[in-house]
């Protein structure tokens, strides 16, 4: 029997250590067993999200994978091999910046494979301790099942896609304007960028139209682009500047004379209605350069930094230009006015700079043309919640580019590519050969199959981190290439497809969608049955957690104060897909909850030592029979909504039956007829209910329902972890007729409560009205009534006026001075209701204005309870 109180810093530390050491949650493949073996219908696949080594993991890291700890402990109960790996993603940009701000350096000063070491090291240091916190919050990962996305294995699965993909026509290398980060330095993808709401100016600028007095007046945000203007466009609808299309206007400052054009894309809302193109300002100035056949001007660099095409501006960053630029539009007078505004920008995600367009040779996924096969892709998976499928059905909408994968960086996945040094045609990697480096590496051909040329360029780029980390179901189960079939297969096809996705919504146009295409198109299947997506860690005040905020909270610091299946606990207390705030109270809650279970399992086992292992179930008393046919309901309704990811139902349901219905009500009764009648039904009873209630809470409170389980059956007994979720009994009962009865219970109990009565208080006799046949004598002993009697009619009732209740809103306004004369009536109870209308105070007020209090009143001898549907009268003799 568990002794003292419960300890959660020893026991929580035990069992997680063990948990690892005995391998408790291998996967059955996890020593190299043959994967024809493995039954492809009991394994339970999650593809759980690799981490992005950026940093130490935050409260969001720990809620995610708490949820999915959920999932994946109550389906290895459920007899399912559950494959739940953990992966490390450090293949990308968020671990170079790390790496950067770690040890003070720029990757931009250091020779690749120096830089790529000092990454590594960074990293593994990270990973540690990763894989410590993980541990350390009981998350049952199979800690055999690891990765990371930048080890050799990963880079032959990424460039094995690559070759693939590009084999089909699904790639291809283009110069044409990129999405860039000045401060990266690097091109990004669509999905990578993010609206950020800043301070501005528009500036009124004037133009002058070429060879005439005539001038028009542009409004800009963005006076630093001027020297790159190729063009000026006019809606069609435009009367009062249609004159202009066909004009040439010149640029204030630098002088270039451009075209001005007619074009449908003009917003005729925003500014003077007439728009200036520069090469390139944002996605609308791509698209008219594309479709007019424009100039290109470049005139912000790689660095955001102003080029030659700008003259006396080149070398300033666009800040400085932009303020050189419109001091001297101002003093030329072409400067008109210049106003305060917030606008939207566009941002990269990663380090908040504003983007730049520039022209750039990048490698792309082409996805535009088939975005309604991905889309139906995503129908074809079960969504948690259901409402998250908007989310990437909207992404899929929204899109404008197609997807570019190249990045230019130091530390990544490299391209398996070379260029003819002559023609450019691009050479591939032999599929055998992977994973090469083209910086290290020979091509797999001396000479170029087009032209014959003898030298080769390697492709010095990497690819973009979501290109690799989109492999994670390919990854996870064994996909590349074999050689002798001359095919790609799978060596665990048991775990594909994935029956669960986890993530966050933040990530669904990143992670998920990026995964949907990658799978699709190499296995023409979906990666997943159903998809979860969690919401954000909120600070106590509903505010999302940032470091520059200072509300952010480490796991460290919450387990330091409570125990973590107290984290655990208040991590199910959100629906799955809506953002959860931080809660003390949440987390005192779970503590309560766990003592509650800890002293209620030493209460139980205390009265079970001598227990029967057996008992025909017919033979049980009438409310143990209620009891364990109510807790058959529970179970069912506890497996429905973890099933449906429901986490926060199942716990709140199970805590109030746990709570409620058998602490408060059934073990108080049964404690008592064990310890005065050693009745071996309760005994029994007690006993089968307490090993389904730990195996319930099992998948929740990880660490203290081992402990109690480990108690009850031995150290070396199987982990509740690994024991069979608790199915229903199928005990015939009579629940109505046992809940009424309980019902009466707690109002007797009330009764005393009120009254000051201790509970062992003798009660002469109480009449009841309501079926509680075959629990009389449960609810006499527990509550000591010397007589109880149940009644076929319901005692003599009567509904008594208490009060009146006045609207004010509406009696105020019609009746004003008249008011107090109103309520001195109906306190003197001078008033009366005809036809629904009060008459008080001589006014007549509306039904909608006032409401009559009413309460229940026994007239017969003895106090009245209410017991729900249950009417109960307390007497006490002379």
């Amino acid at each position: 029997m568990p002794s003292g109180e419960y300890d959660p810093e020893t026991v929580e530390a035990k069992w997680q250590d063990r948990w690892v050491s005995e391998d408790t949650y291998a996967y059955a493949d996890a020593e190299g067993a043959d994967a024809d073996a493995v039954d492809p219908d009991t394994a339970f696949s999650i593809d759980s999200p690799p981490p992005t080594v950026s940093g130490s993991l935050h409260w969001g890291h720990a809620y995610g994978f708490t949820l999915q700890d959920f999932v994946a402990r109550f389906e290895r109960m459920r007899g399912e091999n559950v494959f739940f790996p953990f992966g490390f993603d450090d293949n990308g940009i968020a671990s170079e910046r790390l790496t950067e701000e770690e040890l003070d350096v720029r990757h931009q000063d250091f020779d690749r494979r120096e830089f790529q070491r000092m990454c590594r090291e960074v990293c593994e240091g990270y990973e540690a301790e990763f894989t410590e916190k993980m541990q350390g919050l009981g998350i049952s990962i199979d800690w055999d099942q690891t990765y990371q996305t930048i080890s050799p294995e990963v880079q032959r699965t990424s460039q094995l896609s690559f070759i693939e993909l590009y084999d089909e026509g699904r790639e291809y290398r283009q110069r044409a304007p990129a999405i860039w980060c000045p401060e990266c330095e690097t091109a990004i993808s669509q999905v990578e960028t993010e609206d950020d709401e800043q301070d501005s100016h528009f500036h009124d600028i004037e133009f002058d139209v070429v060879d005439s007095d005539e001038t028009f007046v542009i409004s800009t945000t963005r006076p630093e682009l001027l020297p790159a203007c190729v063009a000026v466009f006019v809606h069609p609808d435009d009367e009062e500047n249609e004159h202009l299309v066909g004009e040439e206007a010149r640029i204030p400052i630098f002088g270039q004379e451009v075209p001005v054009i007619e074009d449908e894309r003009v917003d005729l809302e925003t500014g003077s209605g007439i728009v200036m193109c520069c090469t390139f300002g944002d996605q609308t100035d791509i698209e008219w350069y594309q479709a007019h056949d424009l100039n290109l001007r470049i005139a912000i660099d790689e660095s955001g930094t102003l080029t030659d095409v700008a003259g006396e501006y080149a070398g300033m960053s666009s800040a400085e230009a932009r303020e050189a630029i419109v001091s001297d539009l101002e003093n030329d007078g072409a400067l008109l006015d210049r106003r305060a505004i917030t606008h939207t920008v566009n941002v990269h995600e990663r380090c908040g700079t504003s983007v730049e367009f520039l022209v750039k040779d990048q490698w792309y996924v082409e996805l535009l043309d088939k975005t309604d096969e991905y889309l139906e892709a995503g129908r074809q998976m079960d969504w948690y919640p259901e409402k998250m499928f908007t989310r990437y059905k909207n992404w899929i909408e929204g899109l404008q580019w197609d997807w570019s994968i190249s990045r230019q960086r130091s530390s990544g996945i490299p391209f398996p590519v070379w260029y003819c040094g002559e023609c450019e045609h691009v050479v591939v990697a032999e599929r055998e050969d992977l994973p090469v480096d083209p910086l290290a590496d020979d091509p797999p051909v001396d000479s170029c199959p087009e032209c014959g040329h003898g030298e080769f360029v390697p492709e010095d780029d990497v690819f973009d981190t979501w290109a690799t980390s989109s492999l994670t179901p390919l990854i996870n189960a064994g996909w590349g290439w074999d050689a002798e079939k001359g095919e790609t297969t799978l060596d665990r096809p048991e775990l594909y497809q994935f029956d669960l996705r986890p993530q966050g919504h933040d990530i669904i146009s990143f992670w998920l969608f990026h995964t949907v295409v990658k799978c699709y198109e190499h296995t023409g299947e979906v990666p997943f049955d159903s998809v979860m997506i969690n919401g954000m860690v909120l600070d106590e005040n509903r505010e999302k957690m940032s470091k520059s905020k200072g509300n952010v909270v480490s796991p460290d610091e919450v387990v330091s104060k409570y125990p973590v299946d107290a984290a655990r606990y208040w991590a199910a207390g959100s629906a799955v897909g809506d953002d959860l705030p931080y809660s003390e109270k949440g987390l005192r809650a779970g503590e309560k909850l766990i003592r509650k279970l800890w002293n209620a399992s030493k209460l139980v086992e205390s009265l079970t030592d001598d227990a029967p292992e057996e008992f025909d179930h017919d033979e049980l008393h009438a409310l143990d029979r209620w009891l364990l046919a109510e807790l058959d309901q529970e179970i069912a309704r506890v497996s429905e909504k973890l099933e449906n990811r429901e986490f926060s139902k199942a716990r709140d349901g199970l805590r109030s039956f746990f709570w409620n219905t058998f602490c408060d009500d059934y073990l108080e009764i049964a404690k008592q007829r064990v310890r005065e009648e050693d009745d071996d039904s309760a005994k029994y009873t007690l006993q089968i209910a307490h090993r389904r209630f730990v195996k319930l809470f099992a998948p929740v409170l990880a660490h203290v329902t081992e402990e109690l389980w480990r108690d009850m059956h031995g150290e070396e007994a199987e982990s509740v972890h690994r024991a069979a979720w608790p199915e229903p009994l199928g005990v015939d009962a009579d629940v109505a007729a046992g809940e009424t009865a309980m019902a009466v219970v707690g109002a007797l109990r009330k009764y005393k409560s009120d009254n000051q009565l201790s509970m062992n208080a003798s009660v002469d006799r109480v009449l009841v009205y309501g079926n509680v046949r075959g629990f009389e004598e449960d609810i006499s002993g527990v509550m000591h009534v010397e007589e109880l009697e149940t009644l076929d009619e319901e005692p003599q009732i009567e509904s008594v006026v208490t009060g009146v209740d006045l609207d004010y809103s509406l009696v105020g306004p019609e009746f004003g001075a008249q008011v107090p004369d109103i309520e001195a009536d109906i306190e003197a109870e001078e008033y009366e209701v005809v036809d629904g209308s009060l008459r008080a105070g001589g006014a007549e007020l509306d039904p909608e204005m006032f409401t009559i209090e009413e309460e229940r009143r026994y007239t017969g001898e003895g106090e009245m309870l209410e017991a729900g549907d249950a009417v109960v009268i307390v007497q006490h003799g002379d």
